[in-house]
């Protein structure tokens, strides 16, 4: 059975949809982020980098989001192109361009006094990162233009990452709801059943993405 270490809406939640649509046998172990316990020695000891997730497969410990969800794929066989297909470089050229760009533009956004030293300066980082997320965006956006998916007609794990880190965007003036194509393509997957039940499990309002 796999084990979870995860807190609700964070960047766990993409491994977390990929468990439940895959129908693995997995606990959830709730990260108490009050008592900083991501950054006790015990925790330590499975993720050195005192973040969340990590998970634990037959007493080995993984961490990364990314990398569990290509592991947790690739473990089930589903969520993946398989070996040889034309589009699993495409997988993993979306999942990179989620984790690499989306991903780390959005967490300078919201964490920008660990990118400056000085504090007069922070509404600036904040400005300048709402249009570099923006212009992220504005790429996916496009690849929506003519596919149901990121992949094109077959779900995959990239889609349940984006949907992680555009439930994230919500707090920006120009979220991921700001576009046309991946606002519909948005909705579409907010009304899918893991999406749904893996939300009501981590007390996720999905209401922004179905009005």
């Amino acid at each position: 059975m796999y084990q979870l270490y995860y807190y609700p809406n964070n960047a766990s939640l993409a491994p977390h949809f990929i468990l439940h649509h895959t129908k693995a046998e997995y606990q959830l172990l709730l990260v108490d982020r009050n008592s900083n316990y991501h950054k006790s020695a015990e925790y330590l000891k499975l993720n050195p980098t005192g973040r969340i997730p990590t998970l634990i497969d037959d007493g080995e410990a993984i961490f990364e989001s990314a990398a569990i969800c290509i592991h947790l794929c690739e473990q089930s066989n589903q969520l993946i192109p398989p070996l040889g297909s034309q589009l699993r470089p495409k997988f993993f050229q979306w999942l990179t361009y989620l984790n690499n760009t989306l991903q780390a533009e959005l967490m300078v956004r919201y964490y920008p006094h660990r990118h400056t030293s000085d504090e007069s300066s922070i509404p600036h980082v904040i400005a300048a990162q709402d249009e570099r997320i923006a212009e992220s965006l504005a790429i996916i956006d496009q690849q929506l233009c003519e596919h149901d998916y990121l992949l094109g007609d077959e779900l995959s794990a990239c889609d349940f990452f984006l949907f992680m880190l555009a439930q994230w965007s919500l707090g920006i003036e120009k979220s991921a709801l700001h576009f046309t194509y991946l606002s519909a393509y948005l909705s579409k997957l907010s009304h899918h059943p893991t999406i749904k039940a893996v939300a009501e499990i981590e007390n996720i309002d999905l209401s922004p993405f179905q009005s």
